[in-house]
């Protein structure tokens, strides 16, 4: 195999994630010869990724960053990690690991360097007061330190947020690529007719007020005050480090008002989702959401957000709905449109699925990935 003996380093901040949005590279390069070794923060995944034949190392990140000793050592630490793993290719995935990840790669002179920008996070959702431009002023500072490797490419999702840091001025035009989310195997994910009765109506993603969960909520509340008959389900759990979580009493006191179903955690989302009449994820800003990509891949019709990522996941009035961000009633009414539409729905639907055939696809995603390889290795050897 070309490839024999070179050793792929991915750095991401948790194994969960890594799996549900990366996996099908790693076992990729494993195909191509590539010793595959993942770091990141373990919950139970260990063991089945080294049953697959990867390297797994344990590495906690700090989550707030309110302390910038703790981040110096997390970030010297990152560096003695991959000094003896000593890998020819670094892939970076997720906030920290990006940016840590991006600086330790250039201390260590790792010769090649991928790193994947899946959303610039919290910090660039439309936040003012002078704490958030300090601290999105410190994090652009890292990007720029983090996107300086000589032999690096980065990746986008959407052009928004490839704009936002060339404009910023947090990476070189030279490096950015695009690629349209993480992929979804179409196999996993198949189409199947509507079921008769009560609509239902699904939002699917962790409990973050930036993924719009309480207009997801409010937006129930008001249908259900005018009599319209559906059923709302929440699937996801909150996330107690994330500033922007939902808490668990938001979650008791919205059971008890009776208007949503929440599942919590669910790793059935193709049956839920076969389940369901409309998937809805009304966020403030992403990457490319991977759950519109399995909608639209389920034939789904969805409703979105006209934001960065969620826009770029759909065709407006084609495979779904926009609506403005943090609009509960207007989300309320894309809703109740389409409950009162069905072969609106079904059009939807049915273009949702071409489109994840033709954009989405799993192989089309890992193809891109490789051929990005490929060409930070020949100008390697250049």
């Amino acid at each position: 195999m070309k490839n024999k003996n070179k050793k792929l380093l991915f750095i991401v901040n948790v194994d969960w994630f890594f799996v549900s949005h990366r996996l099908p590279i790693a076992l990729k390069a494993l195909e191509e010869g590539y010793e595959v070794h993942l770091l990141c923060a373990l919950t139970d995944k260990a063991d089945y990724l080294e049953s697959l034949g990867l390297v797994v190392h344990p590495f906690l990140f700090t989550r707030s960053g309110k302390n910038i000793f703790n981040e110096i050592i997390c970030i010297a630490n990152l560096y003695r990690q991959v000094k003896r793993i000593k890998p020819d290719l670094i892939h970076l995935v997720t906030i920290k690991p990006v940016l840590y990840g991006g600086i330790v790669a250039r201390l260590a002179k790792v010769p090649v360097v991928v790193s994947a920008i899946s959303g610039l996070g919290f910090l660039f959702v439309e936040r003012k007061g002078v704490k958030a431009r300090l601290f999105r002023s410190a994090i652009l500072f890292l990007y720029r330190l983090a996107m300086g490797h000589s032999n690096q490419r980065v990746i986008f999702q959407n052009f928004a947020d490839m704009n936002a840091l060339l404009v910023a001025g947090g990476v070189q035009k030279g490096k950015v690529r695009m690629i349209r989310g993480s992929g979804v195997d179409l196999q996993d994910y198949p189409v199947e007719s509507e079921s008769e009765g009560v609509p239902v109506v699904v939002m699917a993603s962790r409990l973050l007020k930036d993924k719009g969960v309480i207009e997801f909520v409010e937006a129930a509340k008001i249908l259900k005050a005018k009599g319209v008959n559906a059923h709302f389900k929440l699937i996801g759990d909150t996330d107690p480090e994330n500033p922007a979580s939902v808490t668990a009493e938001d979650i008791e006191t919205w059971e008890k008002e009776g208007n949503v179903d929440c599942l919590g955690f669910r790793s059935d989302i193709a049956k839920l989702f076969s389940q369901s009449h409309i998937v809805t994820l009304p966020s403030y800003r992403e990457g490319l959401p991977k759950v519109l990509i399995e909608a639209a891949a389920c034939g789904r019709a969805v409703i979105t957000t006209d934001v960065p990522g969620c826009r770029d996941a759909i065709i407006p009035n084609v495979t779904g709905i926009l609506i403005p961000a943090r609009d509960a009633r207007a989300l309320a009414e894309a809703i109740e449109q389409l409950i009162n539409d069905a072969s609106l729905r079904h059009k939807m639907g049915q273009a949702g699925r071409k489109l994840a055939e033709r954009e989405f696809s799993i192989e089309k995603v890992v193809s891109a990935h490789f051929d990005i390889y490929h060409e930070l290795e020949v100008a390697r050897r250049a």
